[in-house]
């Protein structure tokens, strides 16, 4: 939902994967930072990463704002949940941390691209609830677990 910033990301990437390279090849550290272009090329990466990370926590927080319960979320666990909210199995260990006394839900494969929530894992105890019906987690992690 950011492809303007990832593209940003991969770029900086490779600036930096290039100033240490460099840096491996010159072998003595001190003769290596002397050089002005290595101060210049660091506080354009430092500044572009700033922007970069202005975008992500303005991203997370209207993710915040859509769902609420993820203001009670770490920011590294937010992440962790917005990146694997194509995969609601790898967002399971979260659930303690986004809902009060769920461990996890209880996922079925149907066959399909998303599987569906067929009840609840309390986590307190040994207490299991199905659902009525069985829910497809569909579309954004945010409104599925709504």
């Amino acid at each position: 939902e950011l492809p303007k910033e990832s593209d940003q990301f991969v770029g900086i990437d490779k600036d930096v994967k290039r100033i240490l390279a460099d840096a491996y090849a010159k072998k003595v550290a001190l003769d290596y930072c002397a050089q002005e272009w290595v101060y210049v090329d660091l506080e354009k990466v430092e500044k572009q990463l700033a922007v970069c990370e202005k975008a992500l926590l303005d991203f997370m927080d209207s993710k915040r704002r859509a769902f609420p319960r993820f203001y009670f979320v770490a920011q590294n666990d937010l992440l962790d949940i917005l990146s694997n909210g194509n995969n609601p199995s790898k967002i399971m260990v979260h659930m303690p941390k986004i809902f009060q006394a769920i461990d996890t839900l209880e996922l079925q494969d149907r066959g399909e691209e998303r599987p569906y929530a067929v009840g609840i894992h309390a986590s307190v105890g040994k207490e299991f609830v199905d659902y009525d019906e069985p829910l497809k987690l569909e579309r954004k992690v945010e409104n599925y677990l709504q």
